[in-house]
């Protein structure tokens, strides 16, 4: 949507998220947006109202029963007045307040009473988003027409580290830019993600350090952008974006069999896992004992999932990733043109920063005749980026 001369109404609840308010409120002014701020009681204690008074360009509202404003009626006022009702932090408590229709403060009051699209950013611990009663929560919200921003993966003020923060202001701006239907409404993706494992006993693997992040924020972004999504999964702790159909796999042959399952029933196919290249030659019944001073395991070649799809007859249009430890450009270039893949989006995993188990990272995106490189940013941020670039070359390679 294009926000110049839209009236944003912002909603703020009480999570450390509310500290990037201000940022996003003075960006979407920026935008041309015009925008009014509505704060929960413990919002105030992470941002201060003055802050966003600045930011926003106009008084802070929190209370409902405000005796000069609801003189006038000043909630359903502020209700007809918004083209959209944007929250952001979107805390669990207030999703699950949103969720069973409570109206007990001036935020959710005007949930109920705008005729506004509403869109909430959450933010909050991992596991509170994970829990099943969150999960609940967002699919009744969902299914209301409610639309869901992120959150992003990563590092968070408890310590912990998985999905839950808040997406950036910049971020948050761009995904209300693509409401709609999207550019790629109608296409179907399928995208591999994360890790695999290759069984040498019933106990042990061989794997790699692969988190799957990039995968699923890549996931999330084709979503984002209209796509049906089916992401192949090797082992991973995030959970699947919403609206995103995962498949689990474990080993480079399970993940092979799920793609070939369903790459010829889609148009755009990313190859974003980290596939061994090599499977044990045999893998032991029994866990093996440490008896002996040396242990010789044969290797075998696995099946070359990205070479596979692109040489199919009627193929989609293929994106792969490199991980490179050296000379990435010539590498990556390499594996573009011998495995006869469509784009390639290439990073280092030996670098001080970004590749492997990382919250951010930079990748160099080759096609024939072009390249552009996306500097380090969040996982998150990157995909984003990366999903404008494979859709505006799919769109011109094969627009229907």
């Amino acid at each position: 949507m294009n926000l110049a001369k839209t009236r944003v109404l912002l909603g703020i609840s009480g999570g450390i998220a509310a500290y990037k308010t201000p940022e996003l409120a003075r960006r979407l002014r920026e935008t041309g947006a015009e925008v009014q701020v509505v704060m929960t009681r413990t919002a105030a204690a992470f941002v201060a109202p003055l802050a966003l008074q600045a930011a926003s360009g106009s008084a802070i509202r929190s209370e409902l029963l405000d005796e000069q404003a609801e003189a006038g009626m000043g909630h359903i006022e502020l209700a007809r007045w918004a083209d959209l009702l944007l929250i952001a932090p979107a805390t669990a408590h207030l999703m699950a307040r949103l969720a069973h229709g409570l109206a007990d403060d001036l935020l959710t009051t005007l949930a109920l009473a705008t005729a506004a699209p509403l869109v909430l950013a959450p933010a909050m611990n991992h596991r509170m988003w994970e829990h099943a009663a969150t999960r609940e929560n967002r699919r009744r919200l969902e299914e209301r027409g409610v639309r869901i921003l992120g959150p992003a993966v990563g590092p968070q003020a408890c310590g912990e580290d998985g999905p839950g923060r808040m997406l950036e202001p910049g971020e948050i701006l761009a995904a209300l830019s693509r409401a709609g239907p999207g550019p790629l409404a109608g296409r179907r993706v399928v995208i591999t993600a994360g890790p695999t494992r290759e069984a040498l006993d019933p106990v042990r693997f061989i794997g790699n350090r692969s988190s799957g992040r990039m995968g699923y924020a890549v996931a999330r972004s084709m979503r984002a952008r209209g796509a049906e999504v089916t992401l192949v999964s090797g082992p991973t702790g995030l959970l699947e974006p919403l609206g995103v159909e995962r498949l689990s796999v474990e080993s480079a042959e399970e993940m092979a069999a799920a793609v070939m399952d369903q790459v010829e029933r889609c148009d755009l196919f990313i190859g974003a896992a980290a596939v061994a290249d090599y499977r044990p030659a045999e893998v032991a019944a029994a866990k093996i004992k440490k008896d002996a001073a040396e242990l010789v395991v044969r290797l075998v070649k696995n099946p070359d999932i990205l070479a596979s799809v692109a040489a199919l007859p009627e193929r989609p249009f293929v994106v792969g990733f490199a991980a490179e430890t050296e000379r990435l450009e010539e590498h990556a270039g390499a594996k573009l043109r011998a495995k006869g893949l469509d784009m390639i989006a290439a990073n280092w995993v030996a670098g001080p920063a970004g590749g492997f188990d990382a919250e951010d990272n930079a990748i160099l995106v080759l096609w024939a005749g072009g390249s552009r490189a996306l500097p380090l940013m969040s996982k998150s941020e990157l995909a984003e980026q990366l999903a404008d670039l494979i859709v505006e070359h799919y769109l011109a390679s094969s627009p229907r």
